[in-house]
């Protein structure tokens, strides 16, 4: 029961974020062009959200709070990167790699 609760908030807020693009998009603030940059930044935020609320217990095959944090931060250097595009692509890449570094470092620092 309460993991069904917790898809259908999950669910719920992408929703959220989604409607928050389009009102972007209708008030002129993005291009259509920034609309799947801006859900895919919402979401990172959401699963850094997740992971920041899942208890520190969990069942076997379920996904880790670091995993969740990680496709979090993924998630938003993809739209930000996928933004910075429209200026340079060494800004684009150098975000991806400043991201996948911090990654690295977390993960090789982390305890099991």
């Amino acid at each position: 029961m309460a993991e069904s609760s917790r898809d259908l908030v999950s669910i719920g807020a992408f929703l959220i974020i989604v409607v928050v693009a389009i009102v972007l998009l209708a008030t002129g603030l993005i291009d259509w062009t920034l609309i799947v940059p801006v859900v895919l930044v919402l979401s990172g935020c959401l699963l850094l959200g997740l992971a920041a609320l899942k208890p520190s217990t969990t069942q076997k095959y379920a996904l880790s709070s670091f995993y969740m944090l990680a496709s979090g931060l993924l998630l938003i250097a993809f739209g930000g990167a996928w933004y910075l595009l429209r200026f340079n692509f060494l800004y684009s890449l150098a975000l991806v790699l400043l991201v996948l570094g911090a990654l690295a470092i977390a993960a090789g620092t982390r305890r099991k």
